[in-house]
């Protein structure tokens, strides 16, 4: 079952260090065009930083991944960027980190610290989530059962995705393949045989992840 890991969503996080701003934009991406865009829009939107420092990924398995220091001495900037991202095992996303120079030299070991703090904060603030390779199912109910199949679906910590409100109520659930059969068993039992269990198309449930153990 392929399944992959990425940020809830795109953000912008700044930290200050010795007068240095950096300011970590973060994004979603696909292709190494769509990441090259969100490079030359980040760059077009700091024009006067200093720096614009970066890695991507994509990929399942990562198998592409681009980092820079852009001007920073080298292994200093793109690789600790980098090194984030896969050791939160993240895919298809990229993380730019532009720096406002504020006058004081980092060093070395504090420019790693720097972007690499940077690109966590950013991550932080932005939040994570597993996408999880499972079908889609559409429930027709009546009325007056949806709160007895709310209840149902809460306690299993089935996901729903959407439901809507018409002459019937409908409600868009997601399933691992080895948990259909039980599930269409049990949900028929409950409404006494009175829903109508529809399968849709196979897709990514995004759940979000808590915290980095998660990710373990």
């Amino acid at each position: 079952m392929e399944k992959y890991r990425t940020i809830a969503k795109n953000g912008e996080a700044e930290i200050v260090i010795k007068k240095s701003r950096f300011i970590a934009s973060i994004a979603r991406v696909e292709s190494e065009t769509e990441a090259q865009t969100f490079l030359e829009e980040t760059r077009q939107k700091f024009a006067k930083a200093t720096h614009h420092c970066f890695a991507y990924q994509l990929g399942f398995n990562n198998e592409i991944q681009r980092m820079s220091d852009d001007g920073e001495p080298s292994g200093t900037a793109g690789a600790p960027i980098l090194d984030v991202l896969e050791k939160q095992q993240l895919n298809n996303l990229i993380c730019v980190v532009t720096r406002y120079f504020g006058g004081i030299k980092l060093g070395a070991g504090g420019l790693i610290r720097a972007y690499s703090h940077a690109t966590s904060n950013v991550i932080q603030i932005t939040g994570l989530v597993a996408g999880i390779q499972q079908q889609r199912y559409r429930l027709t109910i009546d009325y007056h059962q949806l709160p007895i199949l709310t209840n149902y679906l809460t306690q299993q910590a089935i996901v729903v995705a959407a439901t809507e409100y018409t002459e019937q109520v409908q409600i868009a659930i997601w399933l691992n393949d080895d948990q259909v059969d039980d599930t269409q068993v049990q949900i028929t039992n409950l409404l006494a045989g009175q829903v109508s269990f529809v399968k849709e198309s196979a897709g990514f449930n995004e759940v979000p992840i808590q915290n980095t153990e998660d990710l373990d």
